[in-house]
């Protein structure tokens, strides 16, 4: 009988002291980038502004997806590479559903103290970036032309090489 009475107090103490998202989540995201071509450089800034990560592709990381107190964390990816476009991605996390897991399991110090200050009660929405970088559109024409059609206004400004 003293066992049992023991296994109900460890069991009432864990169930007080534990939250759903927590156990069963997690609060760092692994999430991977790649882009074509390879190599691309990879920053990634959180919501204050911050650089988070910085290196080349194809990259993988993990991420916070809480920034405080019931405070959901949010990235800016931007990928970059000399002739390409720069293109920026907005990595958002969202409420994870393992959070109303509490109602059953964690309790009320599971739904408002342990999940919202371990970041567990929010989820990396993508963990996967793939990216296809594109050319720059050159704004500017290089034209060979003879020399007997430039205009006598602008012969004063040619260059010889």
């Amino acid at each position: 009988m003293r066992f049992f009475s023991k296994l109900t107090c460890i069991v009432c103490i864990v169930s007080i002291f534990s939250s759903c998202a927590s156990i069963v989540s997690k609060s760092n995201w692994p999430i991977s980038i790649d882009t074509s071509p390879d190599h691309a450089s990879v920053v990634i800034t959180n919501k204050k502004g911050t650089e988070v990560f910085s290196g080349k592709t194809p990259a993988a990381m993990k991420l916070r997806s809480g920034s405080g107190f019931f405070s959901k964390e949010s990235y800016v990816v931007t990928l970059s590479m000399r002739g390409y476009e720069t293109k920026k991605i907005n990595l958002e996390c969202k409420i994870n559903g393992w959070y109303f897991g509490n109602i059953f399991l964690g309790g009320l110090i599971g739904m408002l103290i342990v999940d919202p200050a371990t970041g567990a009660i929010f989820r990396l929405d993508d963990n996967d970036i793939y990216q296809m970088l594109e050319k720059h559109q050159s704004t500017t024409d290089l034209k060979i032309i003879n020399l007997q059609d430039v205009p006598d206004s602008l012969k004063a400004n040619i260059v010889k090489l």
